[in-house]
């Protein structure tokens, strides 16, 4: 059974990741080599195809660095800095996990009393929903100077405003998913509620909200994941000192991509850390509210 399990879950996982590796590597050495030749080997002197692949993977500045340089550097920043040096990845990481999880939990509070208004009051509905859905057309690089600079001069910097991009970015999916998912008990379930002569609080604890669950929680994901944009995209015209943003902007001001790849990959599992921590909750909290199985009389 073992043996099975590991052939159709991990092997396919694996193929797929060594696939990727061989392209990534060809990309690499395709888009390196006229810079290597360049660069690093004589135009006009011998060497070998050897000698050109040895190049395109060794380079200080590469076009595409490869996997290996951004696993060298990945781990340089992770272990050899102190954790309050610029160079440290945990401290960058620290700080945008910071402003996400702020933005995050006060983009879902936001996201919920918003479907609740919207859910049990039509005019709210009609007031609130447009104005919901308008909000996302305008695109976070446009929103982002102009929330940076007013929060600015009202003397608010560092962690607030990157926590109200995330915010912004965060309060959407939870809003639309909590509508779907608090209209989602049927008519015969709300009648019988209504024949209990429950009230809609009591209606609302008891029949919407644990409706609404399975809807929240593919919602919170998306929202996590969001929110993470909107910190990393809040660092960049602020000049930040610290954060992932301001570590792909320090980066690129001094062309070094092996260092914007390996804040990329940060970011990358940053993101399926909390990702992976809402879906643990919601495990728990579904395993929780399933009922108890009845043991049939002996």
């Amino acid at each position: 059974m073992i043996t099975d399990l590991l052939r159709r879950q991990v092997l396919p996982v694996l193929v797929v990741g060594a696939l990727t590796l061989l392209v990534w590597y060809g990309a690499a050495i395709g888009l390196n080599a006229p810079g290597a030749i360049e660069r690093v080997l004589d135009p006009q002197g011998p060497w070998t195809w050897q000698d050109l692949v040895r190049a395109t993977l060794a380079m200080q500045r590469p076009v595409l660095p490869a996997p290996h340089q951004i696993a060298v550097d990945l781990w340089s920043g992770l272990v050899d800095w102190p954790i309050d040096s610029p160079r440290s990845l945990v401290l960058h990481t620290w700080v945008t996990g910071e402003a996400t999880l702020l933005g995050f939990v006060a983009g879902a509070l936001l996201g919920i009393v918003l479907a609740v208004a919207i859910v049990h009051a039509r005019t709210l509905e009609r007031a609130l929903l447009p104005w919901v859905v308008a909000s996302q057309t305008i695109p976070v690089l446009a929103v982002a100077p102009i929330v940076m600079v007013i929060l600015g001069s009202l003397g608010f910097e560092g962690l607030m405003p990157k926590a109200v991009i995330a915010t912004y970015l965060c309060f959407f999916p939870v809003t639309v998913a909590m509508v779907q998912g608090l209209r989602a008990p049927q008519r015969l379930e709300l009648e019988l509620m209504h024949t209990y002569a429950a009230s809609r609080v009591q209606t609302f604890w008891t029949l919407r909200l644990p409706s609404s669950l399975p809807f929240l929680f593919p919602a919170l994901r998306v929202s996590m994941a969001a929110g993470l944009v909107g910190a990393i995209v809040a660092e960049l015209p602020t000049g930040a000192q610290a954060g992932l943003g301001a570590r792909l902007l320090t980066s690129s001001y001094y062309g070094n991509t092996v260092a914007i790849w390996s804040a990329l990959v940060m970011a990358s599992l940053l993101g399926l850390v909390l990702t992976g921590a809402i879906t643990l909750i919601e495990k728990a909290v579904l395993r929780r509210m399933r009922p108890a199985p009845t043991r049939r009389a002996a």
